[in-house]
């Protein structure tokens, strides 16, 4: 609900403002008490709550919590880039409307004035689902079905008609600013020692033209669609053997292969990967087909999940500043992305590809 208050911090969520924000989706409901049972800084504030009822109305007893990060200096970067606003209109618009896995979202709000959301959604352990830790990935059989579902998303919003009507928050993204050049830069000044060189070659090259990466990543195949954008291990969650897509403040219009590529680099492990994507990249291509979306050849798509690859390193821009304040789960899953991201570009000689592109 774009427009409505917003909290400042989890523990500014009083029961009379859950009473209200719940009360469109759970008519009379009375909240009596509410628990901060765990804040977690992460990219955005994360906590999980306890809620008491005098009259619960359906109204679940846990939920998580996101929000802007308390730390103001964060908070204001993260405001500026409007992740928060459009996972607001994806939950509150689109996602009731699609197919996908995606968390129940109870309150959706946003607060144009100083950018700042809440969504408040279910606690996916509530309902025995898993997130990854960053050492497990999805299987070959859940990524088959995940790319099908992907190639439904997409297929559905090539129309640019239907993207204007129904998406037109998306943004393109050739419009959006390059980022990560500094937090590579200071990985590789600093901790050269902890990084690939291929890894450190490729983050060399994208820190020297960003826009060239954008303009290659950006130029198909296929038509411009919907994505996710940001499909990795960090951002699925598995439901009994079927994935799940949260995450989604990266939502943008580009190939359909950035969502396609990018799940199978980093949401795989990487033995999983090298065993399967040749099979899992034609699985996606002909769920296209077979839902009407125009055709991509194979040659075309193979060549664009090589060169998708590059983007784990940008991805990777955070992590590759190694802080040393980062808890041990963080450490973990930090540890397992770089390796998924380093063995991509070097197994698909993704630099190579890059050398062979040739610009009009």
């Amino acid at each position: 609900m774009p427009g409505a208050s917003v909290p400042a911090g989890p523990h500014e969520i009083t029961p009379a403002w859950l009473e209200d924000a719940l009360a469109p989706r759970y008519p009379g409901v009375r909240v009596g008490a509410i628990g901060v049972v765990e804040v977690r800084q992460v990219t955005n504030t994360h906590a999980f709550l306890r809620v008491q009822y005098e009259d619960a109305m359906g109204a679940p007893e846990r939920m998580f919590c996101k929000m802007l990060p308390l730390d103001p200096d964060r908070r204001t970067v993260l405001a500026a880039s409007q992740m928060g606003p459009k996972e607001v209109l994806f939950y509150d618009r689109l996602a009731p409307h699609l197919a996908l896995r995606v968390p129940d979202v109870y309150v959706a709000r946003h607060d144009a004035k100083d950018e700042s959301f809440v969504l408040l959604m279910e606690d996916l352990g509530a309902s025995d689902c898993r997130v990854s830790d960053g050492t497990w990935g999805i299987t070959p059989d859940s990524a088959a079905t995940a790319l099908e579902d992907l190639a439904a998303l997409h297929v559905r919003f090539e129309d640019p008609q239907r993207r204007l009507a129904e998406v037109p928050w998306a943004p393109r993204a050739e419009d959006v600013p390059p980022y990560g050049m500094a937090p590579l830069q200071f990985g590789l000044d600093h901790h050269r020692d902890r990084l690939s060189d291929t890894f450190a070659q490729a983050a060399e090259t994208y820190i020297a033209d960003p826009a060239r990466l954008k303009r290659v990543w950006a130029n198909g195949p296929g038509p411009p669609t919907l994505v996710h954008g940001d499909t990795h291990i960090g951002n699925l969650f598995d439901d009994g053997g079927r994935t799940g897509f949260f995450d989604w403040g990266v939502i943008n219009v580009t190939t359909p292969l950035r969502d396609a590529s990018y799940f199978i680099t980093m949401a795989l492990q990487s033995e999983d990967r090298r065993a399967n994507e040749h099979d899992l990249l034609r699985q996606y291509l002909g769920a296209r087909e077979a839902l009407g979306g125009e055709p991509i050849g194979w040659d075309e798509a193979w060549e664009a999940h090589r060169l998708h690859a590059l983007y784990c390193v940008v991805a990777a821009c955070q992590i590759v500043t190694f802080p040393a304040d980062a808890p041990p789960a963080r450490q973990v899953f930090a540890n397992a992305f770089l390796a998924r991201a380093e063995a991509a570009i070097s197994d698909l000689d993704s630099l190579g590809a890059l050398g062979a592109v040739r610009e009009d």
